[in-house]
């Protein structure tokens, strides 16, 4: 998948083209929601489907510095980690990961030493930020009230971005880290901040029957997740020497443009159910 030059062109202050966003956000969320109301599992494969085109932009991304990724292990990595940990649990989660680890190791070492390191350590980073993080988003699927972690889940990631847009348009003027991503304010960060402190006590309250601070501590944690996964992305593509991962999706550049606060809010996001709420029980 073509990723997009460095100089392209902007749309707008804050960097995008905002009707196009919205129009492929909004088709977006409608396939989530149909899936976890329909098939909750539906929504697994979903997921999976859009794991497995961020990594293809992702290793495409690399290639831009001959970087060698274990393409087939990682493939394989993704259905097999989300589907046991939504399946089997915590456990079977590290299991399936330590599989690719090694997998990863033995498929690469086949093209020789030369940049091994190098190669390994990317193809590691991939199988950590796509797979595994897919794996905690399943985890918290195979919870009894899943759907609506995921549904909260997703809330408190987009509405980072909801926030920081609108805030940083209208009152941005102080740049958090102008070399990595010039684009975001200080004033945004209070926008998120602020928003998902509201959307995160009323999502607790009114989808999960839980008390409103856990909901207004998930939205202060998941804003700050969601912002430090901007900015790692950002660095990614700064270090790779590209604008946008892909151009699959209108307004947003590629999949893992769109990924990047979900997979690292994955994580969070479960540890926080899983204290709040109690963990899936797996047999």
């Amino acid at each position: 998948m073509a990723q997009t030059p460095p100089d392209s062109t902007a749309h707008g202050k804050a960097g995008r083209n905002l009707p196009a966003a919205i129009a492929s956000g909004v088709i977006l969320g409608l396939l989530v929601l149909v899936s976890l109301v329909w098939v909750p599992w539906l929504f697994g494969v979903l997921a999976a489907a859009a794991i497995i085109v961020a990594l293809y932009e992702l290793i495409g991304a690399f290639s831009f510095q001959r970087i060698r990724i274990a393409r087939t292990p990682l493939f394989l990595a993704v259905p097999g980690i989300m589907a046991v940990a939504y399946l089997f649990g915590p456990t079977a989660l590290l299991f399936a990961f330590g599989v690719g680890f090694v997998a990863v190791l033995m498929w690469r070492i086949r093209w020789g030493s030369e940049h091994y390191v190098r190669d390994v350590g990317a193809s590691i980073f991939a199988l950590t930020y796509l797979p595994l993080m897919g794996g905690f988003t399943m985890l918290m699927l195979a919870a009894d009230d899943g759907a609506g972690r995921i549904v909260v889940f997703i809330i408190l990631t987009i509405g980072n971005d909801i926030g920081g847009y609108a805030a940083g348009v209208l009152f941005g003027r102080h740049p958090m880290a102008a070399h990595i991503s010039p684009k975001k304010s200080w004033e945004g960060f209070a926008g998120s901040l602020l928003f998902q402190s509201l959307l995160g006590m009323g999502a607790f309250v009114w989808l999960l029957d839980a008390p409103w601070w856990q909901g207004l501590i998930m939205g202060v944690v998941l804003t700050v997740t969601a912002t430090a996964g901007d900015f790692a992305e950002s660095a990614i593509k700064r270090d790779l020497g590209v604008k946008d991962m892909g151009n699959m999706l209108p307004g947003h550049g590629g999949m893992m443009d769109r990924l990047d606060s979900l997979v690292i809010n994955a994580f969070a996001a479960w540890a926080l159910f899983s204290l709040f709420l109690g963990p899936a029980i797996f047999s």
